[in-house]
Parts: C-alpha cells; sequence; structure tokens
C-alpha cells in the first residue's frame, strides 16, 4: 500500500490561519473549536503538518494549570497575549506545547495532545524515529518531537509563520467530552475532547 502525501490544500481551507480572535474567548470553547485545525511548521526542510485531533483546556482557578499560582519565569508567556505558543519542559525530557488564549494577564491556554499527521511524513518519522504514523504524534510529547516544535517557539506568535495554525474543514467525526489524562489534581473536570473513533488521539 502506498501511503498518500498531502499537500497543505488538500486539508485546509485555502492555508487561512487562525486570527488572534479565535484564540481571545472562552478557554474551553477554543479547546473543542481547535479539533479539525491544522498546525503547521514551515521549516527549511518543509512545511510538517497534523489535523488536530485532542485538545485540554487549562483555566484559572484550575489547580491542574501552569497558572494556577500566578505568575513565574516559567509560565509568563500564558499571562501575554492570546494566540502565541506555550512549550514547556516536563519529566526532564520531553516538551509540549499549547496554545495561549483568553484575554491577556488571564493565564489559560489548551494543550494539544495529539494530532493526525497529514505532511510532512519523512521528516516527523526522522525526528520520531519511528515508522508507524499512529507513532508519530499521538501524544502531546509525541506530536512535539515529529513537529520539530523546540523550546525557542516558546511565546512564538502562531498567526505567522513558521509555527501557525489553519483553518480546515469542519470535522465529520463526533466529538468526544471527558476528563484529563496524565495530571493528579484537577482531574474531574470535564476539559478533555477528542474525535471520535480517529486512532491518533493519545487514549480512548
Amino acid at each position: 500500500m502506498v501511503e498518500k502525501q498531502f499537500s497543505l490544500q488538500e486539508f485546509t481551507c485555502g492555508e487561512r490561519v487562525l486570527p488572534r480572535s479565535f484564540y481571545a474567548r472562552d478557554t474551553v470553547t477554543v479547546a473543542r473549536e481547535l479539533l479539525g485545525k491544522i498546525i503547521v511548521n514551515y521549516t527549511p526542510a518543509g512545511p510538517i503538518a497534523g489535523r488536530i485531533v485532542e485538545t485540554e483546556a487549562y483555566i484559572q482557578g484550575d489547580p491542574a494549570c501552569h497558572a494556577a499560582r500566578g505568575m513565574t519565569p516559567r509560565n509568563r508567556v500564558m499571562f501575554g497575549p492570546p494566540g502565541h505558543a506555550y512549550v514547556y519542559f516536563i519529566y526532564g525530557m520531553y516538551h509540549c506545547f499549547n496554545t495561549i488564549t483568553a484575554r491577556k494577564g488571564v493565564g489559560e491556554g489548551v494543550l494539544i495532545r495529539a494530532l493526525e499527521p497529514l505532511t510532512g511524513l519523512p521528516i516527523m518519522r526522522a525526528n520520531r524515529k519511528r515508522k508507524k504514523i499512529v507513532d508519530l504524534c499521538s501524544g502531546p510529547a509525541k506530536l512535539v518531537q515529529a513537529l520539530g516544535i523546540l523550546p525557542q517557539h516558546n511565546g512564538a506568535d502562531l498567526t505567522v509563520r513558521p509555527l501557525v495554525l489553519l483553518e480546515g474543514p469542519p470535522p465529520q467525526e463526533g466529538i468526544v467530552t471527558t476528563t484529563r489524562i496524565g495530571i493528579n489534581v484537577g482531574e474531574t473536570l470535564p476539559f478533555r475532547f477528542y474525535l471520535e473513533g480517529n486512532m491518533h488521539v493519545s487514549r480512548k
């Protein structure tokens, strides 16, 4: 079976970048509506892109939110303008990628948990050192590696290249709402969303 390589035009709405106003809204709403959107990292080797299939919202007053105890050097980006990237280090070896939401000064964001790989698959495989497509972006740290997102992308403006989010066709799958995973505080809040039946979701 030959694996199809997509062009950006095949799965986006004319490469239309999400405007800052998309992010400057209720964070839980943004987390749901990010499903089906496309993340693209325009690299010197070519564009690497994936469709968002799983997200988690983190809001003010939420004990699992990095901004819960106020601003620190680590989370400063969360209190900045919406529509920027928040890239943070976990477990002493991985990074995760978030979009900053709500208004400036609030400290909220959406963790991107999983992507469906779309283009730049050879680059993703080299970055991940994995061959199976389901192993490329089915988790928050995996997708960061696959897309070549780096610590220096922390604070990047997601409305301008090289790292942007694009409008995609409305998802045909249903949206599942559930509690978040991988945390031990705020675990009962129904702030995780994923596309039903998608094989790239990190955990069903």
